[in-house]
């Protein structure tokens, strides 16, 4: 009989009951194996097996100190930081070696080289001593006895400003205006300017002004009676030695230069109101002056509600060159620049009392509506209230008369399109704001710049345009307008003639300018001295970069003549407006206006809810 079992090592074992095998037998078969087992070496798991848990083999360790690791998970870290450090100098130097293609930023568009050489205009401009990084070669300093030369006037250092145009006379109503439209300009494409790499430049040129205006009258106190309206004279009628008369530098004048003020000038007034609130806009980030130029702005503001005239009806000077029409437009323009520098309230409802619009020409064409000037600062005010129902929309009481302003603001832009015949246009296809006056050109920038602010704004607050009667018109159609009418001036017309100064090869030679007419060659020509210069057919010895000329006339025709100011005389105000539409055209179109910035002070329109009611308690 046969038993059957499983052998331990995996195979059957068969166990014979019937075997003769005796035990001792067995018991030396058992001993025969074991020697033959203990002759061979046994592996590890074979002596764990027949010996038992016995003691396991130390590993290698490594002491760094602040911590024991095991030496080979510490040559394996070791090896893999230095093969990472051989891989990435590897891939280092492949970059280093391998030729690249550098990507340069896209050169500036006509606008901004444009822009860059307009602002050039001031520094050439600059009256009093002047800074060392000036810039511009062949002016100096000039006219440093400008208040003293003149016993008449209580202002005894009115040094600085600007020069207005060819002549060295400084008339504050164009000059005020001329800083006004900087300001806006800066305010709304502040980034557009530091993309330039002009925002310091033209923030340092509207202070050049504003820090003269404060010079022009009690900027401490609160009220005033009187103001400096010019500096300089400019009477041809006689021979007595003046601005006009005299063919000099500014750096060599030697006569006596007259003070003009006013008592009654609320135009004047209003529009250096307009200036310093403006500028307060721009340099808010400098309390101390800021502030400054807000309290010049109320105390001139006030003084030109108090003391009603205009600034030229006393004076044949100011009549002659700067004739003031009206100064129901300074109001509403004074009104609303102060609104926003100041916040307060009285301000806008004075600028949107409706009878004050009808006094301003708001509610009614003729053959200057919708022309932004010097003169008339109507179409400004318009647009920079519609700017108001835009984005902030008040409501009651004002949004009647805002809405009408917005309405108004639409129908003169309407009139600059070539669909409509408001204004005539040359064959090259400049618009005839003036139609067809000298010096066109300073009333087509002005309307270039508030045509694209104003298709700014609609793009800002998402308003795909505007209706001219039964039509719409997209808000690109203003666009092509300015940029139309700005590459006319910067070249594209008839003559191939850009009449900005030292853009494009073919620009004015002959300016009628005394400083760029003169050589700078340590002579000094006296008053009669220097007509040799004037009357001269030879080109300036002087450029005077970033100069825009009067302009052509209406049949496209120009002569580079520089005794024939209405052709080659360049201005102050043109040159302002110049800045803000080619600023406002600049850069791409990703670059939008500032929304902000000019609310500033402005507190929200509605009051706060109150906060709720405590819990209530038994």
């Amino acid at each position: 009989m046969s038993m059957y079992g499983r052998d331990p090592w995996g195979g059957p074992l068969e166990i014979n009951a019937a075997d003769s095998a005796t035990d001792d037998d067995r018991s030396r078969n058992l001993q025969d194996y074991d020697r033959a087992a203990l002759s061979r070496p046994l592996d590890e798991t074979q002596q764990s097996w027949l010996l038992g848990p016995g003691e396991q083999k130390k590993k290698k360790y490594v002491d760094l100190g602040c911590i024991i690791v095991s030496r080979k998970i510490f040559v394996w870290t070791v090896g893999t930081i230095l093969a990472a450090g051989l891989l990435a100098g590897f891939i280092t130097l492949i970059v280093k070696t391998v030729p690249r293609h550098h990507h340069h930023p896209p050169p500036p568009d006509n606008y901004t080289v444009a822009l860059h050489k307009a602002l050039m205009f001031f520094n050439a401009q600059r009256s009093g001593k002047l800074p060392k990084h000036n810039n511009v070669s062949w002016r100096g300093n000039s006219c440093l006895n400008d208040g003293k030369s003149d016993s008449g006037t209580i202002f005894k250092d009115l040094v600085g400003g600007y020069y207005d145009a060819g002549d060295a006379i400084k008339f504050n109503f164009p000059q005020s205006f001329a800083m006004t439209m900087l300001s806006w300009s800066v305010i709304e494409y502040s980034a557009k300017y530091e993309a330039a790499g002009e925002l310091n430049h033209i923030k340092e040129i509207i202070k050049w002004g504003t820090d003269y205006f404060l010079k022009t009258f009690n900027s401490t106190a609160d009220s005033i009676d009187r103001l400096v309206m010019q500096v300089g004279s400019g009477d041809t009628s006689g021979q007595t030695p003046n601005d006009h008369y005299c063919w000099m530098r500014p750096e060599d004048i030697d006569y006596k230069r007259t003070v003009a003020e006013c008592h009654s000038c609320s135009d004047l007034a209003s529009e250096m109101a307009a200036a310093l609130a403006s500028a307060s806009i721009v340099f808010k980030d400098n309390k101390a002056y800021s502030q400054k130029l807000v309290h010049g702005a109320k105390t001139l503001f006030k003084f030109s509600r108090d003391q009603r005239g205009r600034y030229s009806a006393g004076s044949s000077e100011a009549a002659t060159f700067y004739n003031s029409t009206s100064y129901w437009d300074e109001f509403v323009w004074g009104a609303s620049w102060l609104y926003y520098a100041t916040g307060n309230s009285s301000y806008l409802q004075l600028a949107t009392t409706p009878g004050l619009a009808k006094h301003a020409g708001a509610f009614w064409g003729g053959p200057y509506y919708g022309v932004l000037s010097w003169d008339n600062k109507l179409a400004g005010s318009q647009v920079l209230l519609s700017r108001l129902r835009l984005f902030l929309n008040p409501g009651y009481p004002y949004e009647e008369i805002l809405r009408t302003f917005h309405n108004q603001t639409g129908i003169f832009m309407c009139s600059f399109l070539p669909d409509f015949t408001t204004f005539n246009r040359t064959k090259g296809g400049l618009i005839q704001l003036n139609h067809g006056a000298p010096q066109p050109l300073q009333y087509v920038v002005n309307a270039a710049f508030l045509a694209t602010v104003f298709s700014d704004y609609l793009d800002a607050a998402d308003t795909p345009g505007w209706y001219c009667g039964p039509h719409f018109y997209q808000t690109s159609v203003l666009r092509k307008f300015a940029e139309t009418q700005i590459n006319y001036i910067l070249g594209k017309n008839p003559r191939k003639m850009s009449y900005v100064v030292g853009v494009g090869n073919h620009y004015p030679k002959h300016v009628h300018h005394r400083g760029a007419s003169i050589p700078k060659n340590k002579v000094k020509y006296n008053c009669k001295g220097g007509w040799k210069w004037r009357d001269s057919k030879k080109p300036d010895p002087n450029t005077i970069v970033g100069a825009m000329v009067a302009g052509p006339d209406r049949h496209d025709g120009f002569h580079d003549v520089r005794t024939n100011y209405n052709y080659t005389e360049p201005t102050l105000a043109g040159n302002a407006g110049l800045v803000a539409a080619l600023v406002a055209l600049s850069g791409d179109r990703t670059t939008k206006i500032d929304k902000n910035t000019i609310f500033s002070a402005v507190p929200p329109m509605f009051p706060t809810p109150p906060p709720p009611p405590a819990p209530w308690k038994p």
